[in-house]
C-alpha cells in the first residue's frame, strides 16, 4: 500500500522501477561504422546518454560508458535502477578496442560499474576526476590518472599522443549521499591542432568562459536533460548552448538525454527545446538521435 500510494520519493522511485520492468527497450534509431572511420580525421557517435565513441585522428576514446540496460546499483548478476529508453548504439562487442577511457564523474549514469568491468582491462589508460581511482581500480583498470581542475596529462597512445585538460564545473561528485565529496570534471581535448569540450554534467555557470581564450574549440559535447528539478545541478538546453557559445565552440554535441528517465521534464522536451534555441543556426546542430555519426570538420 505504501509503496502504490505514497509521495515519498522512494516509493515514487520503486513505481517507477515497476513500470519500467514491463517497458521494451527501443532499439537505436542509427548505427555507427566505426570500421570506415579514418584516422585522417575526427569522428564521434553518441552511443546513448554520457556515452560517445571518438577517434581523435587516430586515438580512439570512450567517454562515461554505460552499456548496460539499466544504471545504478551493481548487484553483480544484474543492476538496480533506470532502464534505458533505448539500446546503445552499439553493443560491447562491436566496440574497438579504446586507447583511452575519459571519465566525467562517479555518479552511477557516469561511471558505471558493470560497463567498467567488461571494458577495462589493466594496460588500459583511463582519466578521471579527483576521488574516484578506487571505483576505477575495483573496476579492474590499473594506469589511472586522476585530474583536478586546471590540471592536464598528455597519455601517449599507439596512434599518437592526446592532451586531456580538466575544468571546473558546476555538479557534485559523491556516489552516495553518504559518500565522501568526490571530484567532477569537464574535459577539454587536444590533438594535432584541434580542440574539443566534453562538458561532463553541470548546471548553468560562467565557468566556460575561462575555457574561451584556449579555443578555437571545434565542437562542444554538452549535457541539456535532468532540469526538472534539478535545476541547480543541470543545465537547460538554453543555457548548455550559452556555456558551448561562451567557450567559443562552433558545433553543438547534445548528450545526457533520451536515453534514461531521470527527471520529470518530458522525455523529447530536451531536444525540442534545443533546436528551438539554435534555430538561427540549424547547421550547427551536430547530431540528434542516438547512433548518428558526426565528422568534426577543424576550426
Amino acid at each position: 500500500m505504501w509503496v502504490a500510494t505514497s509521495h515519498h520519493r522512494a516509493a515514487r522511485w520503486t513505481r517507477r522501477l515497476i513500470r519500467e520492468s514491463r517497458r521494451p527497450i527501443a532499439p537505436p534509431p542509427h548505427r555507427p561504422r566505426p570500421e570506415q572511420w579514418s584516422a585522417e580525421q575526427v569522428t564521434l557517435a553518441w552511443l546513448g546518454h554520457a556515452t560517445f565513441l571518438l577517434n581523435f585522428y587516430g586515438v580512439w576514446i570512450l567517454t562515461d560508458p554505460a552499456l548496460y540496460p539499466r544504471i545504478g546499483v551493481d548487484l553483480r548478476l544484474g543492476t538496480l535502477g533506470p532502464k534505458r529508453l533505448v539500446a546503445p548504439a552499439l553493443g560491447l562487442g562491436d566496440l574497438p578496442t579504446p586507447d583511452v577511457v575519459l571519465l566525467s564523474h562517479a555518479h552511477m549514469d557516469h561511471l558505471d560499474m558493470r560497463t567498467l568491468r567488461a571494458v577495462l582491462r589493466p594496460e588500459l589508460p583511463v582519466v578521471t576526476a579527483r576521488d574516484t581511482s578506487d571505483l576505477v581500480r575495483d573496476a579492474g583498470g590499473r594506469q589511472v590518472t586522476e585530474l583536478g581542475w586546471g590540471e592536464a596529462a598528455t597519455l601517449r597512445t599507439r596512434a599518437g599522443e592526446v592532451r586531456i585538460e580538466a575544468f571546473e564545473v558546476k555538479h557534485w561528485g559523491q556516489r552516495w549521499p553518504n559518500d565522501r565529496p568526490r571530484g567532477y570534471n569537464g574535459y577539454v581535448l587536444r590533438r594535432e591542432g584541434t580542440a574539443l569540450i566534453f562538458g561532463g554534467d553541470t548546471a548553468h555557470t560562467q565557468l566556460f568562459q575561462r575555457l574561451r581564450p584556449g579555443g578555437p574549440y571545434a565542437a562542444a559535447i554538452m549535457p541539456i536533460a535532468a532540469y526538472r528539478p534539478w535545476i541547480w545541478n543541470h543545465c537547460t538546453p538554453e543555457e548548455a548552448v550559452q556555456m558551448a557559445d561562451a567557450a567559443g565552440a562552433r558545433y553543438f554535441v547534445p548528450m545526457h538525454h533520451e536515453t534514461f528517465i531521470l527527471s520529470d521534464e518530458p522525455v523529447e522536451e530536451p531536444r525540442q527545446r534545443l533546436e528551438a534555441a539554435l534555430a538561427k543556426e540549424p547547421g550547427r546542430l551536430a547530431l540528434r538521435q542516438v547512433g548518428e555519426t558526426f565528422v568534426v570538420p577543424r576550426v
